[in-house]
């Protein structure tokens, strides 16, 4: 029903952000990974999942068409809703996500909310039906010194820590010592986590 939204940003936190369009407040679930593209933005263009349910009336914003096709295939998994759909995109990236996938590794069970066999279920259903969707993302991890970060950031992913308190971690050390490398930034960030 709805492609996107377009409007200002008037509130934004991790959770959500209401996107001001044309006087009309639209309140819309985001994950971490769209919080980072929008926190600082005055306007932002969220591509929208709607969901009608007995209960309620849903809308999810994602900041990448990407990662909402990400979105559509975990919720077309049996046992995934949008809320664990929204904690899975929030800790992986679609591009972390589509290789997890692939390799079939169930590191997915490290997810908040998420056991041992939704997380194989996702990977058996899931597998051979996202390929190609991650190499149309081209968003970037928005900050100064953003190369280093996303370095830095995978690195942190691959040893296994959740992309959420990593990159967090990251951004606080980033912001003390913006000229670090990105084997010191990696080095600080294990003392921290």
């Amino acid at each position: 029903m709805y492609e996107y939204i377009s409007g200002t940003v008037a509130e934004a936190t991790p959770a959500y952000v209401v996107i001001d369009a044309g006087g009309v407040g639209y309140y819309l679930h985001i994950s971490l990974e769209t919080f980072a593209a929008v926190e600082h933005a005055q306007n932002a263009r969220l591509y929208v999942h709607y969901i009608v349910r007995e209960d309620a009336q849903i809308l999810y914003g994602f900041a990448t068409k990407v990662e909402r096709e990400f979105f559509r295939h975990l919720i077309s998994v049996s046992g995934v809703g949008g809320n664990t759909a929204r904690m899975i995109l929030s800790t992986y990236s679609p591009r972390e996500l589509q290789g997890i996938i692939t390799s079939g590794n169930a590191v997915l069970k490290n997810v908040k909310g998420l056991g041992l066999k939704t997380a194989q279920k996702i990977i058996v259903e899931l597998s051979g039906k996202l390929t190609g969707l991650a190499e149309g993302d081209t968003q970037a991890i928005p900050s100064a010194g953003g190369e280093a970060l996303g370095e830095a950031l995978s690195a942190l992913v691959m040893l296994g820590f959740a992309k959420a308190p990593a990159e967090k971690a990251l951004r606080g050390i980033m912001r003390d010592n913006p000229a670090v490398s990105v084997e010191d930034l990696v080095r600080m960030a294990l003392k921290i986590l």
